[in-house]
Order: structure tokens, then sequence, then C-alpha cells
């Protein structure tokens, strides 16, 4: 079963859980903004992915321009901001297994398709 983290209104989003549902698998579509991940599941996450959590943070959003760019936050306060504001974190989240991606390209994308993410 792959799980998308979707958010239905970014075209990115939209686009990466087509190309899933066209894979002919089973999809479990988290809508992230709905039902934001718990701390213990955005850590999960992040070790899939292999990134820290500032590496998860959507850095154009309003919200971190206008709250976060210019403070300093260790990994646990980001997790903390995160999972309290799950409109800051990157989409769409693809995870296969034990592996995971941020599928916002046409090369992730392949991923998922042809190495079941790697």
């Amino acid at each position: 079963m792959i799980t998308i983290y979707h958010n239905p209104r970014c075209q990115k989003s939209r686009t990466a859980l087509q190309h899933i549902e066209s894979l002919d698998t089973d999809v479990k579509i988290v809508e992230y903004l709905k039902n934001p991940p718990s701390v213990k599941e955005l850590k999960e996450v992040l070790k899939l992915l292999q990134l820290k959590p500032v590496d998860l943070v959507r850095k154009k959003e309003p919200l971190f321009v206008s709250k976060y760019k210019d403070g300093s936050y260790s990994d646990t306060q980001w997790i903390k901001i995160l999972v309290e504001n799950p409109i800051l974190i990157e989409r769409p989240i693809v995870i296969n297994g034990d592996k995971a991606i941020i599928a916002r390209d046409e090369v992730s994308l392949k991923k998922i398709k042809y190495y079941k993410i790697y």
C-alpha cells in the first residue's frame, strides 16, 4: 500500500495522487490539513524521508514568512510547529513501505512507479 499525505487544493499533490492511482495499487490518502500527523507520526515520516524537520517546512508559505522566517528553532520545536501548523508541511509526501519521498516533480513520480520509491 502507498500512503500519500495529500492536499486536494494543491496541483502537485493532485498530480501525484493521480499518478499513484494509475499504478493499480492500494492507496491510503491522508488529508493532513484536516487530520494533522501526531508528533510520533511526523517523526516517523521524517525518518523515512531522511530529513530534518526544518527541511520539511514550506518556506514560501505566508505563515512561515510572517511568523517563523527569522527564528531559530530546534528539531523538537520544528516538529511541534509543523504538527500545530500542518500548512507548513511540504507536500505531497508519498510513503511506500520503508521509503518516502516528497513527490513534487516528474522525476519523483517516476521513482514511485519504476523503483517503488528507490
